[in-house]
């Protein structure tokens, strides 16, 4: 017996080496050498943030950096994505656990009797059983579907490690554009309160022409217009802010009711953002890597299922006491003991195996046209933002021109109303140009801002923008 098993270990040892399925091979994507939006931005610096490092450090806020802060240990998405990733890690140890020998313990007691011993016996008395004993069994890996199993479960547990570090970066990034977003409605509700303060000092000035007799009624109504106008702007300004504001305090995991931003008077940020290589981008992108972990996990499960058609090798053993008086039951002569191998082979499913297989190869089809998916759609997202930020810094330069040439007009058609040369009309249509000016320049701020940590986010959070100085 000894022997016997031995030789079946050593075999068994051989043969686990063997496993049946495909190597992998990671799929081939077309990388460009590099972004056709790159323009005249520089590579990203050798000493550029980390993945997972601080990449919204680079603005200079504070509070900002509070807030991500927050971010980090209060958001429920990420609490949901963190116990996503322990439940696969759970699973690739049970995975795991497969490989090892299964021990159980037993222990029993019966009291039995038959009509057929009665009737032999003559009254015969019930019988007592008492036993206590362990059973050992061990399924022997010899064509490799354990060892794919368990490979495939590691790489399903990489992959939700991925997906939580893309979660963590979109909720960042979610935090970072509408941050900047409310700073922008800010602004803009603050130079609409510095308009108003202008277009009441403007109202009071048609109402004293008028009363000379040196205005027309239409020029006191058209300020009244204008100012209310710009009240119900100004509302509108507050209302985003305050929107923004819910928004951010749902990402730090905290209801809006309790939760506040105060106002600041500093003007937005200009920034620069650096780029990243194509191929570089393969390798940052927490989402890429994660559908490209899932390709491995298909690929390990196609071996894992074509395994699965050959017999099974097991090993089983038991070992223990069994004894009628309780009092002996743990005595040399009530002991017991089995040990042999198992083979356990299909001979007839229907072909369910055989569409099993057909099956993971389809699942491995699957997650490879994910991957490539989503690394197109991570070269698309980095040209788009990449064009944003390059048009947007040429748009912010023309705009600032335009809100100095408005200012300017404003003032020469106030003068000239004042000195009584031209109709109020005239100095309304400058001072709604000029605030149509200074409103479209803030927004041009606030969406090379959502660029730029967006153009952070498609580069897998390790290269952020840099700072270009404010205006």
């Amino acid at each position: 017996m000894k022997s016997s098993a031995r030789a079946l270990a050593i075999a068994a040892a051989l043969l686990a080496g063997c496993s049946v399925g495909p190597d992998y091979v990671r799929p081939t994507v077309d990388t460009p050498a590099a972004f056709k939006e790159v323009g005249d931005w520089k590579p990203a610096s050798p000493d550029a943030p980390a993945p997972g490092d601080a990449w919204w450090a680079v603005f200079g806020d504070p509070q900002l950096d509070a807030l991500q802060a927050r971010v980090e240990v209060s958001n429920q998405n990420l609490r949901l994505f963190e116990a996503q990733f322990r439940q696969a890690r759970a699973l690739a140890d049970a995975a795991r656990a497969s490989g090892f020998p299964t021990i159980n313990a037993t222990a029993g007691a019966t009291r039995s009797a038959s009509a057929a011993a009665t009737a032999s016996a003559g009254n015969a008395p019930p019988v007592n059983n008492f036993s206590l004993g362990t059973t050992v069994s061990w399924e022997a890996d010899v064509w490799g579907r354990i060892a794919r199993n368990v490979e495939a479960a590691d790489l399903r547990a990489t992959a939700s490690d991925a997906d939580l570090a893309a979660a963590r970066l979109s909720a960042q990034a979610s935090l970072a554009q509408n941050y900047f977003q409310l700073r922008a409605a800010e602004r803009q509700q603050q130079f609409l309160e510095a308009t108003i303060a202008a277009y009441e000092r403007a109202l009071a000035l048609t109402r004293n022409r008028y009363a000379a007799g040196v205005a027309a009624k239409s020029d006191v109504a058209q300020a009244e217009s204008q100012l209310r106008s710009a009240r119900a702007s100004a509302l509108d300004a507050a209302l985003s802010r305050s929107q923004y504001e819910h928004a951010i305090a749902v990402l730090v995991g905290e209801a809006p009711a309790h939760f506040a931003i105060a106002p600041v008077a500093a003007p937005l940020p200009v920034v620069a953002a650096p780029v990243v290589l194509p191929s570089t981008l393969l390798e940052r992108r927490p989402d890429i890597a994660a559908a490209e972990r899932r390709v491995a996990a298909a690929n390990a499960a196609i071996g894992a299922a074509q395994a699965a058609r050959f017999p099974v090798l097991g090993l089983t053993g038991s070992a223990g006491f069994r004894r009628s008086d309780l009092a002996e039951l743990i005595t040399l002569p009530s002991r017991y003991w089995s040990l042999g191998p198992t083979l356990a082979a299909t001979i007839f499913d229907a072909g369910a195996k055989k569409a099993a297989v057909g099956q993971a190869q389809a699942s491995w089809e699957q997650a490879v046209a994910t991957y490539r998916q989503t690394v197109l759609t991570a070269f698309q997202e980095v040209e788009d933002n990449l064009a944003a930020a390059r048009y947007l810094e040429a748009a912010a330069a023309e705009q600032a021109a335009a809100v100095a040439a408005a200012a300017e007009a404003e003032t020469i058609a106030l003068n000239q109303y004042r000195a009584g040369t031209v109709s109020y009309l005239n100095v309304a249509t400058a001072q709604t140009t000029h605030l149509s000016a200074r409103i479209a320049a803030n927004n041009i701020a606030a969406r090379r801002l959502v660029a730029a940590v967006l153009l952070a986010k498609n580069a897998g959070g390790g290269v952020g923008p840099s700072s270009a100085g404010a205006p």
